[in-house]
């Protein structure tokens, strides 16, 4: 898979609300206190642990901002599997601004870096199958676009990025509508011809009544395995099967022996460690 960063005018907006919040009313006044205005530094991104890296332009922006001579190498770009040791990149510059950053690169480049290494994870324990490990909408606020990068580092796929680029009927559209049929006849009256329809259902019987409509996208949505094989059965080639639900480590491999085509799992971005990155002196 090939990885295109995030362009700087979609990025620098959240680098620079995060560092207003680190800077504060003053600034840093530790640096400002201890180190000499014209003061340089050396220093060095290492990974502290086995993983894959992400998020380094954010890091390179965050220092850029504060600084824009500092020189800033990148040795692992985004994708990169890194160890322990690893120099993730390079930078050297004036040591206040560096200071003042530190932590704001620091907080995303560890925190992509934890979603694309769980994704990286999720991926690795699919291997040899055809299914797509896809991430959904529940990001951090303001972090989705960041978010679902990083899951592309890892190897996964993303799900829709918003509201607005697909039809996703859930369980409460199809309550207020009043069934399936109904929530899938109104999609198809609005959809136009480039918008995906969607369609999430918790049992074989709404997955029966939905086929003739054809929705583009079947979400199963806590099918047990043995439900998942039937509507492999049942619909496999009429609509692109979305597994979700229930989806750990442990259970990730058995459903995609199923034979659906993606699934899909909260936890990339939701519930991603932190991922041990420093910024030690060179």
């Amino acid at each position: 898979m090939y990885i295109t960063g995030l362009p700087d005018i979609l990025l620098e907006p959240i680098i620079r609300d995060a560092l207003r919040e680190d800077l504060g009313r003053a600034g840093d006044v530790t640096a400002a206190a201890v180190i000499a205005p014209k003061a340089r530094f050396q220093a060095e991104f290492r990974s502290r642990a086995a993983g894959v890296s992400a998020g380094i332009d954010c890091a390179r922006l965050a220092l850029s901002l504060m600084d824009p001579q500092i020189r800033f190498e990148i040795v692992k770009p985004d994708a990169s599997p890194v160890v322990a040791g690893d120099v993730i990149a390079r930078v050297e510059g004036n040591a206040r601004a560096i200071l003042a950053a530190e932590r704001v690169a620091l907080n995303l480049l560890s925190h992509l870096s934890g979603v694309a290494t769980l994704t990286k994870t999720y991926v690795d324990a699919i291997d040899g199958l055809p299914a797509k490990i896809a991430c959904t909408r529940k990001t951090l606020p303001l972090l989705r676009a960041l978010q679902k990068h990083a899951v592309r580092c890892g190897g996964g796929f993303n799900h829709r990025y918003g509201l607005d680029d697909a039809i996703l009927i859930k369980d409460n559209h199809i309550a207020i509508c009043g069934g399936v049929t109904k929530a899938l006849e109104k999609a198809k009256a609005a959809a136009s011809h480039t918008m995906k329809i969607e369609l999430e259902v918790d049992s074989l019987d709404q997955l029966r009544a939905a086929l003739p409509y054809g929705p583009d996208v079947l979400l199963l949505d806590n099918f047990s395995l043995k439900e998942l094989e039937e509507a492999v059965k049942l619909a496999k080639g009429k609509a692109v099967l979305e597994a979700s639900g229930g989806v750990n480590l442990e259970t990730v491999r058995a459903i995609a022996e199923t034979g659906v085509d993606v699934i899909s799992v909260g936890a990339l971005t939701h519930s991603a460690t932190v991922f041990d990155i420093g910024l030690d002196a060179a």
